[in-house]
Protein backbone atom coordinates (compact mmCIF):
# COMPACT_ATOMS: atom_id res chain seq x y z
CA UNK A 1 0.00 0.00 0.00
CA UNK A 2 2.93 2.58 0.75
CA UNK A 3 4.22 1.83 -2.81
CA UNK A 4 0.86 2.56 -3.98
CA UNK A 5 0.88 5.82 -2.02
CA UNK A 6 4.00 7.20 -2.98
CA UNK A 7 3.61 6.12 -6.46
CA UNK A 8 0.56 8.57 -6.62
CA UNK A 9 2.09 11.43 -4.67
CA UNK A 10 4.96 10.93 -6.64
CA UNK A 11 3.98 12.61 -9.63
CA UNK A 12 1.87 10.87 -13.09
CA UNK A 13 3.95 8.25 -14.83
CA UNK A 14 4.21 9.12 -18.72
CA UNK A 15 3.49 5.20 -20.01
CA UNK A 16 0.29 5.38 -16.86
CA UNK A 17 -1.33 8.33 -18.96
CA UNK A 18 -0.90 6.97 -22.21
CA UNK A 19 -1.84 3.41 -21.22
CA UNK A 20 -4.90 5.31 -19.88
CA UNK A 21 -5.57 7.36 -22.96
CA UNK A 22 -5.51 4.29 -24.93
CA UNK A 23 -8.13 2.61 -22.91
CA UNK A 24 -10.43 5.21 -23.08
CA UNK A 25 -9.77 5.23 -26.25
CA UNK A 26 -11.33 1.40 -26.51
CA UNK A 27 -13.78 1.78 -24.52
CA UNK A 28 -15.21 4.46 -26.83
CA UNK A 29 -14.74 2.58 -29.94
CA UNK A 30 -16.39 -0.55 -27.90
CA UNK A 31 -19.50 1.70 -27.47
CA UNK A 32 -19.54 2.98 -30.30
CA UNK A 33 -19.71 -0.64 -31.86
CA UNK A 34 -22.21 -1.61 -29.34
CA UNK A 35 -24.61 1.07 -30.39
CA UNK A 36 -24.39 0.18 -33.82
CA UNK A 37 -25.25 -3.66 -33.28
CA UNK A 38 -28.12 -2.91 -30.79
CA UNK A 39 -29.60 -0.43 -33.97
CA UNK A 40 -28.89 -3.33 -36.37
CA UNK A 41 -30.56 -5.53 -33.64
CA UNK A 42 -33.47 -3.22 -33.42
CA UNK A 43 -33.74 -3.12 -37.01
CA UNK A 44 -34.07 -6.84 -37.82
CA UNK A 45 -35.86 -7.41 -34.95
CA UNK A 46 -39.00 -4.95 -36.20
CA UNK A 47 -38.68 -6.79 -39.56
CA UNK A 48 -38.74 -10.19 -38.13
CA UNK A 49 -42.08 -8.32 -36.26
CA UNK A 50 -43.46 -7.21 -39.14
CA UNK A 51 -42.93 -10.07 -41.37
CA UNK A 52 -40.98 -8.17 -43.41
CA UNK A 53 -37.48 -9.77 -43.09
CA UNK A 54 -35.56 -7.39 -46.02
CA UNK A 55 -32.01 -8.06 -45.15
CA UNK A 56 -30.66 -6.32 -48.27
CA UNK A 57 -29.27 -3.33 -46.15
CA UNK A 58 -27.54 -5.57 -43.61
CA UNK A 59 -24.07 -6.74 -44.15
CA UNK A 60 -23.33 -10.26 -43.23
CA UNK A 61 -20.04 -12.03 -44.21
CA UNK A 62 -19.90 -15.01 -46.43
CA UNK A 63 -19.57 -18.30 -44.10
CA UNK A 64 -16.35 -20.62 -44.17
CA UNK A 65 -16.79 -24.28 -44.22
CA UNK A 66 -15.78 -25.82 -40.86
CA UNK A 67 -12.85 -27.41 -40.28
CA UNK A 68 -12.64 -30.99 -39.58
Amino acid sequence: MAKALLGYVGGTDPRLIAEMRRLQQRVQDLESELVRIQAENDMLAAAAHHGDMVLDNVDVPQAEPALT
